[in-house]
């Protein structure tokens, strides 16, 4: 008989950690039943599931207030007599002092990096609530080396409860080349009206502060107008509560000869990628960014702000493209990498051609996957 998960999201909307969670859950298959907590009600990334897995929303009767959502999750916990609690972030903080009120062992708490609040200092409160509830936790799971230390050195969690598992793509799909049933770069292109020989830039990520995509706007903007021909076009992928305020934006900060497209949420991403010249990271801060590891596994060039563990995503080669966000001025740092790359054709195929073969020997789904099997199994059992 399959064991129950629940799982309890601040969202469930097509996120970095909430794509990852419906890829295990697709991969997972019958082993498991899956119950979902979208504590501010979006499900949009259950459209995501196939049909076949067994997964459904569940709703904690709240009545409003910090003590009344504690113990909504408390009497939610105690209802459904989950075989394992999945908390993920700060934003399920609620779930994880229910957790705790009821003893619960069996819980594993996912931590995948800061909004804007936490984006330059930790909130002290969040780091003494983290410190002492997260202890009791199965285990605290980081995707990025650096977090991992955080929980460590400054949530003083022993080091026997911190897990660090790297994220994974589907290596079969993020191919350079598109297979025979999948569209092509070029077909994206003429979708979205981007002519076939245009440099396009491009960024994948849900629209919040956090991801700062005005600074991408901004440096494309920068870039030097001899490139009005053939003319460059800047690509964003997803959706979030940014976004009339980033199409505002990018009415005033228009790349040379170009636009910039918003192609909303999509699901199948590699097409995409592949349409893209060059990939930027633009964010205020980040651990370790599936996206990344997409476009890289695909072959386009990247650049980034040097944030969480980015550049060791990217590697040695990889160094020159990033932009520290102690420099006076990131933006202008960032158009200065990215125009590098736009002038030079083979350096961009150099670039990407060792980024893909860095995430094919490093960043496997299969690897993951496995990591993941483990440790729910081990927490379920424990």
């Amino acid at each position: 008989m399959p064991k129950t998960l629940l799982h309890v999201f601040p969202s469930f909307v097509a996120a970095g950690s909430q794509q990852r969670t419906v890829q295990l859950m697709a991969a997972f298959g019958d082993r498991y039943k899956h119950r979902i907590v979208a504590l501010d009600g979006r499900m949009d990334a259950l459209d995501l599931l196939p049909s076949e897995i067994d997964a459904t929303q569940a709703v904690p009767a709240a009545t409003g207030g910090w003590m009344s959502g504690v113990r909504a999750l408390r009497n939610l916990l105690k209802k459904e007599q989950p075989d394992l609690l999945l908390t993920y972030n700060w934003g399920s903080f609620d779930a994880v002092l229910a957790a705790r009120i009821q003893a619960r062992r069996a819980h594993v708490h996912h931590e995948d990096g800061f909004n804007m609040d936490e984006a330059q200092r930790q909130k002290q409160r969040r780091v003494l609530a983290r410190r002492t509830f997260l202890r009791s936790a199965y285990r605290v799971v980081m995707p990025s080396r650096r977090l991992a230390d955080i929980a460590r050195d400054v949530w003083r969690l022993p080091s026997d409860r911190v897990q660090l598992i790297s994220n994974g793509v589907h290596l079969d799909r993020f191919t350079p080349q598109a297979p025979s049933d999948s569209e092509s770069g070029a077909a994206i292109r003429a979708r979205h009206g981007i002519p076939q020989d245009a440099l396009v830039v491009g960024a994948v990520g849900h629209l919040r502060p956090v991801k700062n995509y005005e600074r991408l706007f901004g440096a494309c903007a920068r870039l030097d107008k001899g490139l009005t021909t053939p003319g460059v076009h800047v690509l964003l992928l997803g959706d979030g509560p940014e976004r009339e305020k980033l199409e505002r934006a990018a009415r005033g900060l228009v790349p040379p000869g170009g636009m910039v497209h918003f192609a909303g949420h999509q699901k199948d991403l590699p097409p995409y990628y592949r349409a893209m010249d060059v990939f930027v990271i633009s964010s205020d801060s980040e651990q370790q960014p599936v996206s990344l590891l997409e476009a890289m596994a695909v072959g386009v060039a990247p650049v980034a702000t040097d944030v969480g563990d980015v550049r060791t995503c990217m590697g040695p080669a990889g160094e020159a493209y990033l932009t520290p966000l102690s420099e006076a001025d990131p933006e202008s740092h960032l158009a200065r990498s990215i125009e590098a790359l736009l002038r030079d054709e083979s350096l961009r195929h150099e670039l990407g051609a060792g980024a893909s073969a860095r995430a094919r020997e490093l960043y496997s789904f299969e690897l993951m996957l496995e990591t993941y099997r483990e440790l729910y199994e081990g927490a379920t059992a424990s």
